[in-house]
């Protein structure tokens, strides 16, 4: 699921550019410590995954799902945030217009479901995508771990990424009656 939300992000948002730029195909999906290491790597910008988190808040502690009169054990759904970094590596005023056109985007649309987009696939519940800003010192620790000098760029939490593998590890019927046997004490 994080590689089709990914792509689906990157192809939203390459229309939308296209809309505005008539230009095709503005942004990539890679790894952005390897592109800034090649120098002949093509001037996008690219979208690339620096870290992910359990969104323990969603998280469901039951694993007993009721379904058609039968009780389903199964591991609960497990609840991601991503966070995706925009990086331009253009001719900086020609990056800084694009990057604009990140920042328009989502202040545009900044929650996707399949029912308003149906070329998001029906696995993808919902992703809900904010600007998440950082301090110097953690634009600092990025950059640093990304290998590279600094290059313009926004950061944003994509919101929440559903897995379920729906695979069940037990069923039964439900309990409909308790019988208890045994000593009959009566005084």
């Amino acid at each position: 699921m994080i590689d089709v939300s990914l792509q689906f992000i990157r192809d939203e948002i390459n229309k939308f550019i296209q809309q505005k730029l008539n230009i095709i195909d503005s942004v990539k999906l890679d790894n952005i410590s390897k592109v800034l290491e090649d120098s002949s790597a093509e001037k996008k910008i690219y979208l690339s995954l620096i870290n992910l988190e359990e969104d323990r808040i969603s998280r469901n502690p039951e694993n007993f799902i009721k379904i058609d009169n039968k009780v389903i054990y199964k591991s609960p759904k497990l609840h991601l945030n991503l966070y995706c970094l925009f990086v331009t590596n253009q001719n900086y005023e020609e990056g800084l217009k694009q990057l604009s056109l990140i920042f328009q985007f989502f202040q545009y649309r900044n929650v996707f479901t399949p029912v308003n987009f149906p070329s998001m696939d029906p696995g993808i519940e919902k992703l809900v995508f904010e600007l998440y800003s950082l301090n110097f010192e953690q634009l600092n620790q990025i950059w640093g771990m990304l290998g590279g000098k600094y290059f313009p760029s926004v950061l944003y939490k994509m919101r929440v990424i559903t897995i379920d593998e729906m695979m069940t590890e037990a069923e039964g019927e439900p309990i409909k009656e308790i019988e208890i046997s045994g000593k009959d004490y009566t005084n």
